[in-house]
């Protein structure tokens, strides 16, 4: 698989597309803080989103925008900023028709926007978290965000009312949702730093894609910059500057990453581990993953069994 493709199958995303709201009037709706990322799409009309103490100014979305919530913190939505805020939970509680619909507000519909949450596995979810910005914005005239525009239709009739299904519909969508949200701000951002960034150059790109096809193999930089069509010593700088670690750092890990989520989700025993991963020696593997972890891979395994 392709490294966002790699992180996404550890990330364990659970999708919930939320109720459509559709208002009339002027509002204003807060949320409370949340776990992991919130998004939300305008199906009609305009709002505003902002995020609770951030000294960013509100940022407008137009129909057919998107906006992904990634630092949990209490977040706003409105038809102007100035209206008086009321607390979003409720007005949804309140407000929720048979239908599914949240209907708010006196005269003729003026907004009907969508959201929903993914919720990540605890212990993976700083790979993606770690390096987004606590508000992307997708513009629908985006040049990258052609999918969102055709997933926006699809949400716009599953939403329309309650259908059998409906719940599989929800996550496929929310999580085709978030893919592409994800691929228009990487293409939008070629300068952000972690992998995530890095995926958007070519050169480093190709790298990281070689290493994430092929993790076990006894990768050397030479060999890697060779491949990309860089020096060295040109590969090893750029490499860092870009994912924030130099090469075979990042390689061990991603090793240590996989091998924790095989501790954790799997039955094979270290050795098989340490081998699917790229190590020959068991006591080599332990070691590395105790001084990335802070305990050794059996107890790691032991601990998070007796949670379940």
């Amino acid at each position: 698989m392709d490294p966002l493709s790699d992180v996404f199958s550890l990330l364990k995303v659970k999708s919930v597309l939320s109720a459509r709201f559709e208002a009339a009037g002027p509002w204003a709706l807060r949320f409370p803080a949340y776990r992991h990322v919130k998004f939300g799409g305008v199906v009609k009309g305009a709002r505003w989103v902002w995020i609770e103490g951030v000294t960013a100014p509100p940022m407008r979305m137009e129909e057919g925008d998107f906006c992904l919530l990634t630092d949990g913190s209490p977040y706003c939505f409105a038809s102007d900023p100035a209206v008086k805020m009321q607390d979003g939970e409720k007005v949804f509680a309140s407000h929720l028709d048979a239908d599914g619909i949240v209907r708010y507000g006196p005269g003729d519909t003026r907004t009907i926007s969508v959201g929903g949450t993914f919720e990540f596995d605890g212990d993976m979810s700083g790979l993606l978290l770690n390096i987004l910005p606590p508000l992307v914005l997708v513009s629908a005239n985006s040049p990258d965000a052609r999918s969102l525009r055709a997933a926006l239709e699809l949400i716009r009739a599953e939403t329309e009312s309650v259908r059998p299904g409906a719940a599989a519909m929800a996550g496929s969508l929310a999580n085709i949702v978030l893919v592409n949200i994800l691929r228009a701000h990487l293409a939008a951002s070629s300068g952000s730093t972690g992998w995530l960034g890095a995926l958007s150059d070519p050169r480093i790109g190709a790298a990281l894609k070689m290493v994430h096809e092929d993790m076990a193999r006894r990768w050397k930089v030479d060999e890697l910059a060779s491949k990309v069509g860089m020096s060295r010593t040109a590969f090893i700088e750029r490499f860092k500057n870009l994912v924030g670690l130099p090469p075979l750092e990042y390689l061990i890990r991603w090793r240590m990453t996989i091998a924790r989520d095989a501790l954790k989700t799997g039955n094979d025993n270290l050795a098989s581990i340490a081998a699917a991963v790229g190590y020959a020696s068991e006591t080599t593997f332990s070691s590395t993953f105790k001084r990335m972890f802070g305990q050794s891979p059996s107890r790691y395994r032991s601990q998070v069994r007796n949670k379940v």
